[in-house]
């Protein structure tokens, strides 16, 4: 079955669910109004403030502890045995081509995307991927796997719902859906402005935030924007990506730190 790509909400209602039914992991392409999965377009409503550049730094004591053991390429490709209940609270420290940022995860605040979002972590899903979908002024999205093989088998692997506790202002971290109940998968945004509480009444439930790092989040490349193609990058994956976008700023590793 092909997956759909998560979007953001558009400015106008139906513009929005039109956007969000129609991708699975990437934000809107419209206004945002709510976070989906793979919306191409930037919301009509996102600011439209030039995307920000400048040196690559960023540091944190968490990213100077050891890595853990590298994990199984194995585990990537049953997510059924990933089901690894959260810590109450934790912090996952992503080294990234753009610097280094910290989330911290509160599992009460969307216990099964905290869940989730811990997983993918601990199983280095994303490892080497790329931040593909940058909006100055929006959000960034990242979560679609790079290898093509593995990414076939998180396509359907979606999570419930959660009830939204929090609000989706800057640098808090949500999973991308798309306009159908319960299409959480793997794609996850780090919002970039507090405007984007809009997205609170579309079920976007924030599981964590940027401690640490928020500076770096907002180097991150936005110069390809929302031009990668999320079908593409499922199917073909960074072999795609590298040859069409090689300036996409990417995660070099994400671990719990704590």
């Amino acid at each position: 079955m092909m997956t759909t790509r998560p979007m953001l909400i558009t400015a106008a209602a139906c513009l929005l669910t039109a956007a969000l039914a129609s991708a699975q992991t990437t934000p809107p392409k419209t206004p945002p109004t709510t976070p989906a999965q793979t919306p191409k377009t930037p919301p009509k409503t996102t600011p439209k403030t030039p995307p920000k550049t400048g040196g690559r730094s960023g540091t944190s004591t968490a990213a100077k502890k050891p890595a853990a053991a590298a994990p199984s390429r194995a585990a990537l490709l049953d997510p059924s045995k990933l089901k690894a209940v959260a810590p109450a609270v934790y912090k996952a420290t992503f080294d990234t081509s753009a610097g280094i940022f910290v989330i911290e995860v509160h599992r009460d605040w969307a216990p099964k995307g905290a869940d989730r979002f811990y997983n993918l972590v601990k199983n280095g899903f994303f490892d080497n991927d790329r931040f593909f979908r940058v909006v100055p002024g929006f959000m960034v999205q990242f979560g679609i796997n790079g290898d093509p093989a593995i990414q076939k088998h998180w396509a359907d692997a979606n999570i419930p719902d959660d009830p939204v506790t929090q609000k989706n202002l800057r640098g808090y971290v949500t999973f991308a859906k798309t306009g159908a109940p319960n299409s959480r998968s793997t794609q996850v945004f780090i919002n970039f402005a507090d405007r984007n509480t809009f997205l609170d009444s579309q079920g976007f439930a924030p599981f964590g935030q940027v401690i640490s790092g928020l500076d770096v989040v907002d180097k991150i490349n936005s110069a390809y924007g929302e031009r990668p193609d999320q079908m593409r990058i499922q199917s073909e994956g960074n072999k795609y990506l590298t040859a069409q976008f090689p300036k996409l700023d990417y995660v070099t590793k994400a671990r719990i730190t704590s």
